[in-house]
């Protein structure tokens, strides 16, 4: 059931919910417009994540130096697994009236659950506490927000990447193709085949997950979803290039596409035994998947471009709940401050594996270490405007999952994508239909 259409219902049925233990019950509306005395009475909010195990070391520490600062404040770290589980548990807390204070949220899913009212608009706080949105990266900051209000911040944020083999392209004397017009020079170079049989692809692009594709359908001149977002834009020729090209130099042998259970874990393995050049994935795998296995040096190229240029944000940002009581959201405030403060960006970019999020980091002297630790990232800020949210619909990850199977089937059946793209824009508009 869609979100913003079980919200009515459910706000029903939250007056006489229980109280679950360990969760805050709802109060009035937010009150953060007026300057806050500070209350130092002792209070305890919850934090649900999703953050993997190799996270929660630089999470432990940050919440500790955050209780070093505010004393009576105690957060409680809750992890509710991957994002879909925590996704299922947020909206089963707002049925009960029975929300943590703060929470992640995946970018993609933002836009159904703000239209359901269940995340507090942080535009008050952040004029109350003058915070300056110009220093975070417009397209991370611009993900978190929806309707002209802002949800949240980018905290656990990557971008899709082509992650390759240095050490090889080196030897072979190419470098990353940086538009659409140099991959099929970059891809004869590249690939190598032996009685007609491809033993090493030039790059491979995952057909397991739209975040991979979308920018290239935009890249190429495609649409999405129109400007009013009532229809999708796959009925026009430019938004069908990208897949053109999938399918193309797949059935050449050039370029490798995985789909379905596993296809993640072959994709990286066939990169680390040098089966495949170059490989779309996300920054965030740049260290522990690639660097700490790979046997070569490893490079790191923004996406290729042709009219335009963007790579997609991956991942999730911090928001804090609407139906938490005054005082929690007071709290849970000062916690999203002082996670996504840049004083602390750095080090959580270092200790999580994923993005710094703010501009004047790169020049501080705790950047310039970790641009010497991580050269590869350099080249993500070299574009660092130019890497931008997901669609914002609250139907997007339902009837993209359209174009989604469209991939399986050109790549499992050996399907012409085309009319098939053709024939499923009835059925995305009229799922678009229902959120109207």
């Amino acid at each position: 059931m869609k979100l913003k259409k079980m919200t009515a219902m459910l706000s029903v049925a939250a007056m006489s919910a229980a109280l679950l233990n360990g969760c805050s019950q709802g109060s009035e509306p937010a009150t953060a417009t007026k300057p806050v005395v500070e209350d130092t009475t002792p209070i305890t909010i919850q934090y649900w994540h999703s953050h993997a195990e190799k996270q929660i070391p630089i999470v432990n520490t940050m919440i500790e130096e955050f209780k070093k600062k505010y004393p009576y404040i105690t957060v409680e770290q809750v992890f509710q697994g991957g994002y879909p589980d925590l996704h299922k548990k947020l909206q089963a807390a707002v049925a009960a009236n029975s929300v943590p204070a703060v929470t992640n949220v995946e970018v993609a899913s933002l836009p159904n659950f703000a239209e359901g009212g269940v995340f507090a608009d942080l535009t008050s706080f952040i004029k109350r506490d003058q915070i300056d949105l110009n220093d975070f990266s417009k397209g991370m900051l611009q993900a978190y927000g929806y309707n002209n209000k802002q949800y949240g911040f980018p905290l656990i944020v990557s971008s899709s990447v082509f992650i390759y083999n240095k050490t090889m392209l080196d030897k072979i004397g190419v470098k990353p193709p940086q538009t659409w017009s140099e991959i099929e020079d970059f891809n004869k170079k590249v690939t190598v085949k032996e009685n007609g049989k491809t033993t090493r692809y030039a790059f491979s692009v995952p057909g397991w997950d739209t975040w991979y594709f979308d920018p290239w359908i935009t890249n190429g001149g495609g649409t999405i979803l129109t400007a009013d977002k009532k229809k999708v834009g796959f009925d026009q020729p430019e938004s069908w290039r990208w897949i053109e090209n999938f399918r193309k130099w797949t059935q050449d042998g050039s370029v490798q596409m995985g789909y379905g259970p596993g296809a993640s874990d072959n994709m990286r393995q066939m990169f680390l035994d040098q089966k495949v050049a170059m490989v779309e994935h996300s920054s965030a795998t740049l260290k522990a998947t690639y660097l700490d296995n790979a046997k070569f040096e490893v490079g790191m190229s923004f996406l290729p471009g042709d009219k335009e240029r963007k790579a997609h944000i991956g991942g999730a940002g911090i928001v804090i709940m609407d139906k938490a009581p005054e005082k929690q959201k007071e709290a849970a405030w000062k916690f999203v401050k002082f996670l996504t403060d840049k004083e602390n960006n750095i080090r959580w970019a270092d200790g999580t594996g994923y993005l710094p999020t703010h501009k004047s980091v790169i020049n501080t002297e705790e950047g310039k270490k970790f641009f010497e630790k991580y050269p590869q990232y350099k080249v993500l800020f070299d574009n660092f405007d130019n890497i931008v949210g997901r669609p914002q619909h609250p139907a997007y990850p339902e009837f993209s999952k359209k174009y989604l199977d469209i991939i399986g089937k050109m790549l499992l059946e050996n399907a012409d994508p085309v009319p098939l793209l053709k024939d499923a824009v009835k059925g995305m508009n009229d799922i678009l239909k229902d959120y109207q």
